[in-house]
């Protein structure tokens, strides 16, 4: 559930894309889905997370300069920058704290030695990165249809491929762990 109403406005932006063929539109669409989503997520948990608060203030502000000025280049922009800025968050925790983003996020749930929650957090430094140059790539070779196919489907296959591999990697330090007890 979490998951698709994280995607709900890119979904949204997606089908009123296909339905128009206007990337305008469809911007124009986003920004009131994104506000949606965050106005659900608040009144469900009375809290909104940070990444989340991050790209609501991006789908406005980039969203808004695509319609104001009448110009897609910026809303193609937007993922290339919300996946930059989190792998700088994530960078920069390895400077600022005691533990990185990640650890933070997941040891909750996991128990890990500390050098793999350095490679897992770096791992995510290197996917942030590589999807934000990807969106460029996409955005500025190949036709602005492909570009919203890929925002939804490309971006979101990535993910899944990502957390599979991440779960895989996961998994190994998990045994080695449990087998040493």
């Amino acid at each position: 559930m979490k998951l698709l109403l994280d995607f709900f406005p890119i979904i949204i932006f997606f089908a009123v894309y296909k339905y128009t063929d206007d990337m305008i539109i469809a911007t124009a669409v986003l920004i009131p889905a994104t506000i949606l989503q965050m106005a659900y997520t608040w009144l469900k948990e009375r809290r909104i997370e940070k990444m989340q608060l991050v790209t609501l203030i991006l789908v406005i502000v980039f969203g808004g300069a695509t319609v104001l000025l009448q110009d897609k280049t910026f809303i193609q922009w937007k993922p290339t920058v919300v996946n930059w800025l989190f792998g700088l968050a994530f960078l920069g925790s390895h400077f600022i704290g005691k533990k990185p983003i990640i650890e933070r996020i997941m040891a909750a749930n996991i128990e890990l030695p500390q050098p793999v929650w350095k490679s897992l957090s770096f791992a995510w430094i290197g996917f942030f990165f590589f999807v934000g140059a990807l969106n460029l790539v996409v955005a500025y070779n190949f036709s602005e249809d492909i570009w919203v196919d890929f925002k939804l489907f490309g971006m979101l296959g990535l993910t899944v491929v990502f957390i599979i591999l991440q779960s895989l990697f996961l998994s190994k330090h998990i045994k080695s762990s449990d087998q040493e007890s």
